[in-house]
């Protein structure tokens, strides 16, 4: 029943987070938005996020999970609605950017939750479980916005995204419900017994190797998703598919993923972790260098690869963190927040790089060629992380 409820709130992130997408020639028609500031609008969310993950971390070390999860689910639908009640640029970039407050309550919580509640490959699984929660919503945003929600509403975006606003409202909703249904929460998950915030805390983690190792994955790894999440249907688009056409294309790497989601993690268990993440990051390479040279309906291929990538690699990852040697438990939401506070910065240059090759190079066949290029050095942070996490580091 938890399980379901940390879903549901989930999938909720993916569908505000990815609602923009298939809205980006009606929202640049309208308000009259370059790429180069659509751009900017996209990676809005990711840049606050930077600031507000490891504050978040540390709250949700201290209070009750389903306060901190019912309050991620009002933050992100009150963005999803201020995005529909924009008339100019900046109160776009405003709205957006409020998503990155709520954010991490939601991305830094859910897998702090299954560390607290699971142990084991059993976390693993669940991990797995409740990934394919966004990997849905963006699913359901990308294939369902252009093809189906906008002829609904008579082509008013606005209205398309009060409506997803108020699905994310149902979700807080619900989890406050089911949250409050459990008898006891492990005293970590309460927040009685997290040990107090400090820069000496930070610090200590940081300096472990393994540590900086797996933050600057995140980076590697929120650049790639966060690009290809804001601009795949304008990327297919580029190669001459329709508007729903590529929304429903565009769905495809997070419907394939779905499934990944639930397989991969079963794999990536104990010192199989790094070699499990280390191929992911090879179906990424593979994946990009396909969308250079493809157009028809092979293009299925390259975005099948892509999809397994993208909703497997963030959950895996975090838990190579959580996992690392030196890292206590008690401070999982902690290392939690630096986690998405470096994968944010590649998540706010994702989109905005992207953005500004396109407009400089009038396509983007440079975007893929610099994914692909990110995708090889994961693959050798890969190794440096195995060589780092062998000696047994001092506990943070």
């Amino acid at each position: 029943m938890l399980l379901g409820g940390i879903w549901f709130v989930y999938f909720c992130f993916g569908l505000i987070a990815a609602s923009m997408a298939p809205l980006i020639p009606s929202i640049t028609g309208e308000l009259g938005i370059s790429h180069v500031a659509m751009g900017a609008i996209l990676g809005a969310w990711p840049l606050v996020y930077i600031a507000s993950a490891v504050p978040c971390g540390v709250l949700l070390d201290r209070v009750a999970p389903r306060s901190s999860l019912t309050l991620g689910c009002v933050v992100i639908a009150a963005s999803c609605l201020l995005r529909g009640l924009s008339h100019s640029q900046e109160a776009m970039f405003l709205s957006v950017g409020l998503f990155g407050v709520g954010g991490p309550l939601i991305s830094v919580g859910a897998p702090k939750l299954a560390a607290l509640l699971f142990t084991g490959s059993r976390r693993a699984i669940a991990m797995g479980v409740y990934s394919t929660g966004p990997a849905l919503g963006t699913a359901t945003a990308l294939a369902l916005t252009s093809s189906v929600m906008m002829p609904l509403f008579g082509g008013e975006w606005r209205i398309v995204l009060f409506v997803y606003g108020g699905i994310a409202l149902a979700a807080g909703a619900l989890w406050f419900v089911v949250a409050s249904r459990r008898g006891t929460w492990p005293e970590t998950g309460a927040g009685g017994g997290a040990p107090r915030f400090s820069l000496g805390a930070v610090s200590a983690i940081v300096k472990i190797p393994a540590v900086q190792i797996v933050l600057a994955m995140a980076v590697g790894v929120f650049f790639v998703n966060h690009a290809m999440n804001n601009w795949l249907p304008e990327m297919l688009r580029s190669k001459g598919w329709s508007a729903a056409g590529a929304g429903y294309l565009a769905a495809l790497p997070t419907t394939v993923g779905i499934a990944g989601s639930l397989i991969v993690p079963r794999f990536a268990v104990g010192e199989r972790r790094v070699l499990v993440v280390a191929l992911l990051f090879v179906s990424m390479l593979t994946s990009a260098l396909l969308l250079l040279a493809t157009f028809d309906w092979t293009l299925v291929v390259p975005l099948a690869l892509f999809g397994i990538t993208r909703t497997s690699t963030p959950a895996l990852v975090i838990l190579l963190l959580m996992e690392t040697r030196g890292v206590r438990s008690d401070r999982h939401g902690l290392v939690g927040g630096l986690y998405f506070v470096a994968g944010e910065i590649g998540g706010a240059l994702g989109p905005l790089t992207v953005g500004a090759i396109s407009e400089a190079t009038g396509g983007f066949n440079a975007a893929f060629a610099l994914i692909a290029s990110v995708s090889a050095l994961l693959i050798l942070m890969c190794l440096a992380y195995v060589k780092a996490n062998a000696p047994v580091c001092r506990e943070a």
